[in-house]
């Protein structure tokens, strides 16, 4: 099969996927994000010479902790700003002209904070409202699609600045500014069409997750850089792992989080 039509193929069956496990019931879409959970922290030890066994086996552990006792609003505050500070560490690690050589125990505390505190702080934004509901995590994942998909039709064509280029070469400033328009578009049309949010909230949302979706993909984009892979897997064809995926989603989701958590105070 060729790379387009497999590309195509493997990346419509994932959104399938995704978005009926997120809207049948609140069962399969924690089970499937903990699928996606534990395929992200397996690929992710690869990257980082990491055995998988004791990190796949503490995220499903908190996980599912977190599942079957919701969290309250002290331990969700603590959950983020965890987050928040090895996100914090990855953005400054990004700037820094040097590779990323963590030792074991810092190996263990980034593969918790960038990848496993983030899959259970989107279990608890569809617990935010009143009643359970997901809208809010298929809104990002609508925003993240926009923003890859205008990034790259800008880009290629129009791209000529890069945007960080040792990191990621083919990455460009009209590629960039093209996917954070495309994101705010969509963020304008869910809000008019699809959730119960205003339009200056969902811009505001959209261009959270656009930016920070950004340096999400170059923060992986450098880990896969160290280990000298192109892909964090094979598991998707023509996308590479299912990490290369979700890369964007993750690092925006502890910002996401802060700026609902924003909302919620001041309104």
């Amino acid at each position: 099969m060729r790379e387009t039509p497999k590309r195509a193929l493997s990346g419509l069956i994932y959104v399938i996927l995704l978005t009926t496990a997120t809207l049948y019931s609140s069962d399969s879409f924690y089970l499937f994000f903990g699928l996606l959970m534990v395929l992200c922290v397996f690929e992710f030890c690869k990257l980082i010479h990491l055995k998988p066994e004791i990190p796949v086996l503490l995220s499903i552990a908190l996980y599912s902790m977190n599942i079957w006792q919701p969290q309250s609003d002290l331990n969700i505050f603590v959950l983020l700003i965890a987050t928040l500070i090895v996100s914090f560490g990855l953005l400054k690690t990004l700037f820094e002209n040097k590779t990323l050589a963590p030792k074991k125990p810092a190996k263990y505390l980034i593969t918790i904070g960038y990848i496993i505190l983030p899959f259970i702080l989107i279990g608890e934004i569809a617990r935010m409202g009143i009643e359970f509901s997901t809208d809010l995590i298929i809104c990002v994942f609508v925003i993240i699609w926009a923003n890859d998909s205008m990034a790259y039709l800008i880009g290629k064509k129009f791209g000529r600045r890069k945007l960080f280029e040792r990191v990621s070469p083919k990455k460009t400033i009209e590629g960039f500014l093209g996917g954070l328009a495309g994101a705010l578009l969509a963020g304008g049309l869910l809000s008019v069409y699809f959730i119960d949010k205003s339009i200056p909230e969902m811009l505001i949302f959209s261009l959270i997750t656009s930016i920070f979706g950004t340096f999400g993909d170059l923060i992986e984009s450098k880990f896969k850089r160290n280990a000298n892979v192109k892909d964090s897997g094979k598991i998707m064809p023509g996308h590479g792992g299912m990490l290369d995926r979700l890369d964007s989603v993750i690092f925006a989701v502890p910002f996401i989080v802060l700026y609902i958590q924003i909302l919620s105070y001041v309104s």
